[in-house]
C-alpha cells in the first residue's frame, strides 16, 4: 500500500519533468532575380490558355449558328 503512492508520485514527476520539443526553424525563402520574370511569364500562360478557351467556345457558338 505504500508502495502506489510513492510510484505514483515518480510517475507524475516522470511526466512533468519532460521537456518540449524544440521549435523547428522554417529555412529561409530564397529569390531569385527570375523569380518575378517567371511569375510574369507563367501569368502570360493562363491568360493565353484563358483567351484560347474563349476562342473555341466563339467558335462552338458560331458553328451552332450556321447550321
Amino acid at each position: 500500500m505504500k508502495l502506489l503512492p510513492l510510484l505514483l508520485c515518480l510517475v507524475s514527476l516522470g511526466a512533468c519533468s519532460s521537456k518540449p520539443p524544440e521549435p523547428q526553424a522554417k529555412p529561409p525563402v530564397v529569390t531569385t532575380p527570375f523569380d518575378g520574370m517567371r511569375a510574369d511569364k507563367q501569368r502570360a500562360k493562363d491568360v493565353s490558355k484563358m483567351v484560347e478557351k474563349h476562342d473555341d467556345q466563339q467558335d462552338k457558338q458560331i458553328e451552332a449558328l450556321q447550321h
